[in-house]
């Protein structure tokens, strides 16, 4: 269930891509499944304190260097959320 869970978060974040065209540079994004994993991560130790748009944003925030504010997170915070409580 993780490798899935771990694939699904990845591709909301791909298809977000928050990068824009500078993923291209980017030469181990692996779509985005770094990310991915330490959002499960870091969602799973937190168990609900902590809103999850907050957690998108940190965790992109620091592993690209940008600049991301809460509430462009929202959107794919709420499907994360949904892959990991299983409501699509």
């Amino acid at each position: 269930m993780q490798q899935q869970q771990t694939e699904e978060v990845a591709r909301v974040l791909a298809q977000w891509n928050p990068l824009g065209p500078s993923a291209q540079n980017v030469p181990d994004l692996d779509g985005y499944r770094t990310e991915a994993i330490d959002i499960i991560a870091v969602l799973q130790l937190r168990r609900g304190s902590g809103k999850a748009e907050k957690v998108v944003m940190d965790v992109l925030n620091q592993a690209f260097d940008l600049s991301l504010e809460a509430s462009e997170c929202v959107e794919p915070a709420k499907k994360i959320m949904a892959i990991l409580t299983n409501k699509k």
